[in-house]
């Protein structure tokens, strides 16, 4: 199972557009094969700066739905929208630690 970090900076004032659209890019993602979960968050002091962490069964299937039509399409709907590009962050877990509040 892999990790992949994807960092975007968005343009001042259009934060909400990029939201809309972005939200459509992950519902296809969901279906994308290899997908198994992620979640997009904004940086609390930095309202424009997004990061979003998404898990695949491993680097193939990320890679496959990285150069998927599907999400060249959705890329450029959120083109127009990113500050400069995206950067992305491929990570293998090397061990799992649970905290006092998982149950």
């Amino acid at each position: 199972m892999i990790r992949v970090i994807i960092e975007r900076e968005i343009v001042e004032g259009l934060e909400q557009y990029y939201e809309s659209a972005i939200a459509d890019l992950l519902g296809v993602m969901a279906n994308a094969e290899g997908y198994v979960s992620g979640e997009s968050s904004v940086e609390i002091h930095r309202p424009n700066r997004y990061v979003v962490i998404t898990r695949w069964i491993d680097e193939a299937a990320w890679n496959r739905w990285f150069q998927s039509s599907e999400r060249q399409e959705l890329l450029n709907a959120i083109r127009p929208f990113l500050l400069n590009e995206e950067k992305f962050t491929l990570l293998k877990q090397l061990s799992m630690h649970r905290d006092k509040w998982t149950t």
